[in-house]
């Protein structure tokens, strides 16, 4: 019976190959299309791309196909399943992941296309629509093959366009803003009253794109394409321009080695989304598995937080998954006095990865720290094992609240305002630096494994349990030596943003990390599109 439903596939794809004919060159095949206005074009294998013999100052324009000729897997489901997550909830992803056998049958590049379409979409409105922006281009660039960048960008500043199978709006941001291209070719979505249909619309040609594919109009020298025949876009007017068409195999991709962070044309600083890892298949189903199991985990880690000593705490979160490494430069310098030989409160100055830094700085020091923060929701205030206290954004009035904690013990702060997941610092604000001299750094790390329980569009009270349902988790930590008098305000006579820019650099020298100045203003505008709303 398999047999049977396949054959006429086969047999169709082999009567679609058998138009081309070979040509004297037999690593080149000849193709006339039907519609468009090349009457010919040259199509070579990708692997003679470097070697064309074509000088570069001719090539005006290279059309390339995304799927084909850029990302390394050969499957759009994990893309449609961050967005059936993120844009729908948990019931709208397992529907889509139940349906994956029907995708695989019918495969994905036209019914099975349509169907992860229409479950990922339907019924999300379209002007709140930032999954594009804010969770896929991480996912896409980890799925960048090097040797496909490398082709694409091999062509300088000549005018770049891409073509997706997936809509545009999936694509768009990823392929404009970290990819430097000049357009992209991508299914528009149905639209009804905002709200996404599920459907797309037909193949057509984008006049946007057009414009910036012609530039002055005219088509003058020499198209490049590279696409594979898996994929349809040689049927796109696009590709009817170019000269020449290379075109790369499963077989050549299979060997291909994931593009470099240090080659990111662009930064990735800042993402959202809740989903650590990449939801293929088998890893969704991991996580329906997990899902019971990591409920009742979680309530365990969350009673032990709030009902055990500190002591023991630790110790249970290491044997329900949550390891912890710590390291100390100066055991001395988390046992301050003043000068009057009576007990003040020191200052843990920390970097910010998740809503738990403050908890584990308490867990390590062993014994309990306030917080101050700016953005955590009143669930996660009520439900936190330590003391916690918002800040109002007024200068005057938070120096006032931080001064009146210190006086009363140890405070936690973390100065960059909002989480950062990546590999970098965020500008510190200088407040902290005029509440004390007793300062004391605290590197942080946290690698998770499913989850991330952080967020800038989403519900900000999920986010503790979003952490607590990992399956594991490495929290490191290092406490750096306390700032030298030298480098404070007081007795050093440092200005406060001198101190922040210190403290900075110390916390990122320890973790490996780049300082920068980018602000919580600038995540937020970036992710979200506001200035940081509470959910």
């Amino acid at each position: 019976m398999a047999a049977a439903k396949f054959f006429p596939r086969k047999l169709l794809s082999f009567l679609s190959k058998f138009q081309f004919k070979r040509q004297t060159n037999p690593s080149s095949l000849q193709f006339r299309f039907r519609k468009g206005h090349a009457t010919h074009s040259m199509f070579q294998k990708f692997t003679s791309l470097p070697h064309n013999n074509i000088k570069s100052e001719q090539i005006t324009s290279l059309v390339f196909h995304l799927e084909a000729a850029l990302l390394k897997s050969s499957s759009l489901f994990p893309y449609f399943m961050l967005v059936a997550f993120e844009g729908g909830g948990l019931l709208r992803v397992l529907i889509l992941f139940l349906l994956y056998p029907l995708v695989w049958l019918f495969g994905e590049k036209q019914i099975g296309l349509n169907i992860m379409v229409f479950v990922s979409f339907v019924g999300i409105k379209s002007d709140k629509f930032r999954i594009g922006s804010s969770v896929l281009p991480k996912f896409l660039l980890e799925d960048v093959g090097n040797e496909g960048f490398n082709a694409v960008m091999n062509y300088g500043d000549k005018r770049k366009i891409a073509v997706s199978e997936m809509p545009r709006i999936m694509v768009e941001c990823f392929v404009k803003d970290y990819l430097r291209v000049d357009g992209v070719e991508g299914r528009e979505l149905k639209v009804f009253c905002g709200y996404f249909l599920g459907l797309m619309e037909g193949k057509k040609g984008n006049p946007v794109v057009l414009k910036e594919f012609h530039g002055d109009g005219k088509m003058g020298g020499y198209a490049i394409g590279i696409g594979c025949f898996e994929y349809k876009a040689f049927d796109d007017h696009l590709f009817s321009y170019c000269k020449e068409i290379y075109w790369v195999t499963e077989a050549e991709k299979r060997k291909w080695e994931i593009l470099p962070r240090e080659k990111y044309p662009k930064p990735l600083i800042f993402h959202d989304g809740r989903l650590a890892f990449r939801p293929t298949p088998l890893a969704s189903l991991f996580m329906f598995m997990w899902l019971p199991l990591g409920i009742f985990v979680s309530i365990i880690r969350f009673t032990s937080g709030t009902l055990l000593p500190l002591s023991i705490v630790n110790l249970v979160n290491s044997s329900t998954g949550f390891k912890s490494t710590l390291s100390i430069s100066n055991p001395s310098s988390i046992n301050s006095t003043n000068y009057d030989n009576k007990p003040t409160g020191l200052l843990y100055v920390c970097n910010h990865r998740t809503l738990l830094d403050p908890i584990y700085v308490s867990i390590f020091i062993m014994k309990p720290v306030t917080a101050v923060t700016y953005s955590t929701s009143r669930f996660t205030e009520i439900m936190s094992p330590i003391k916690t206290v918002g800040l109002t954004r007024d200068r005057e009035k938070d120096k006032e609240i931080m001064e009146q904690e210190l006086s009363r013990g140890d405070l936690a702060v973390c100065p960059e305002g909002t989480t950062c997941r990546e590999p970098y610092l965020l500008r510190f604000s200088p407040l902290f630096a005029e509440m004390t001299d007793e300062i004391v750094p605290v590197a942080i790390d946290m690698q998770v494994s499913m989850f991330y329980g952080s967020t800038a569009s989403g519900f900000k009270w999920l986010d503790s349990i979003y952490n607590l349902l990992n399956p594991f988790a490495m929290y490191s930590a290092t406490i750096l030596e306390k700032l030298p008098s030298s480098q404070t305000c007081n007795s050093g006579g440092k200005s406060r943003i001198e101190v922040a820019n210190y403290v900075q650099n110390k916390i990122g020298k320890a973790l490996g990390f780049e300082c920068t100045s980018l602000t919580r203003k600038d995540k937020y505008m970036i992710l979200a599109g506001n200035e940081g709303i509470t959910k």
